[in-house]
Parts: C-alpha cells; structure tokens; sequence
C-alpha cells in the first residue's frame, strides 16, 4: 500500500543511444559561456566569472515532441547548446578530475521567452519565468561518454526551417567543460541524474509556432523540435 497521497509525478528520462533510459534529477545551464553570444547581447564577456541558472527536469522535451509556443511572451528564442550528464556526483571537485563525473552527452535547446529575460533584467528579478517555464528544453538522445572521443571540441549548429542560425564551434566556450563542471560543484553538490546545458554561441533569435528546429554537434548527435 503506497504512503503516498497523491500519485507521485512521472520520472523524467532522457533516452540513450543503444537503448536505455537516463533518469534526470536537475537541470542546470550556464549563461553566456560564448564571448560571442554575450557580445551580442550585450555583455562584456570577460568581466565575470561562470554563472547558473536553473530549469526543471519536467522541462524537458525529448526527441521527436513538439514545444508548443509558451505564453506571456512575443519574442520566443532558440539557443543551441551541448548538454552534460553527470553519472558521478560530488562537491567542490578539481578541474582535473571534473571529466570523470561525465556519464553522457547530449544536444539540447535552450528555449528562452527573451523579452520576460529583458524585463527581468532590468529589474534584478529572478530568470525562472524567462527560462524554466514548460516545454523550454528540448534534448536528443544521450550518448555515452566512452563513446564521445573528443568532447572539448566539435561544431554546433542550429537550423530554423532548415536556414543556419547559429554555427561555431564547442572550443569556442570561454570556460571549458572542466571549469564550468569545478565551478558548478562550488555551489551545489552535483548528483548522478544531473543535466547541465553549457551555454550557447551567438546567433539567437526568435521562432513562431509552425518552425522546425534541427540542432546537432559534430560527434554527439542531433535534436529536432517544432515549435507547436
């Protein structure tokens, strides 16, 4: 007899290539971790440290799903990013060792609702209605580690309606995955289950329902998502 009182929500999974399911117990992102996409929108890209945010593991949508267009919201973007798995958790971990906490790789969209992002700014008000509302991170399938050779570099690239918007390289990040998992562990104990979004290169802009999403990075597999 379950002590629970109401049914308990669903499990989010991510698929993994080769067959599998990969329960996600967070979802982390970095912020402006391209020098080019933070001079686009704005910032200096060397005047600050490595910084997060957070979206829901419910947030996810995997493969295949569609994202339907959010409310509240005229200026709907798309960001590319590379996607983390950590398979072994820890706090305050060295960048040397930070590589083998990776279980996976992915590639996932990080769907921002940019005028609620510029209102939020303006205002010092928190991200969570800007980034982690539903549906806002579409992933493709994860990869194994093992089976990743060359993680620290590879081209990114997003498609609308089969038009490249973003293109550039995963080399390109101003902190490495290493950095940015060691700064990460700083904050929060990272826990196997964990999913962190690395940031996006420049290139972003807005969708509108009907568009087709096609992302891929060289090496680690591809994502597509409508906008619905």
């Amino acid at each position: 007899m379950s002590d629970y009182v109401i049914a308990p929500p669903p499990q989010p999974v991510v698929p993994v290539a080769g067959g599998g399911l990969f329960p996600v117990r967070r979802i982390y992102c970095v912020g402006r971790n391209y020098a080019e996409h933070a001079r686009e929108m704005g910032h200096d890209p060397n005047a600050e440290p490595p910084f997060f945010f957070a979206k829901p593991a419910d947030a996810l949508v995997i493969e295949g799903a569609d994202s339907p267009y959010p409310s509240e919201t005229s200026n709907h973007h798309h960001e590319i990013e590379l996607v983390v798995a950590i398979g072994t958790g820890g706090r305050n971990i060295p960048v040397a060792e930070a590589m083998r906490h990776v279980w996976g790789y992915a590639v996932g969209i990080d769907l921002t609702r940019r005028d609620l992002q510029a209102w939020a700014k303006k205002g010092a008000k928190p991200w969570e209605v800007a980034k982690g509302f539903d549906h806002s991170a579409p992933i493709g399938t994860l990869v194994p580690a093992a089976d990743v050779p060359t993680p620290l570099k590879g081209a990114i690239e997003l498609r609308v309606n089969g038009e490249t918007r973003q293109s550039a390289d995963i080399a390109d990040m101003t902190w490495d995955l290493p950095h940015v998992i060691a700064e990460l562990s700083k904050y929060f104990e990272l826990f196997p289950g964990d999913l962190i979004f690395t940031g996006t290169p420049a290139g972003v802009s807005a969708v509108v329902k009907g568009d087709l999403l096609e992302g891929s990075i060289a090496g680690i597999g591809s994502v597509t998502v409508r906008i619905g």
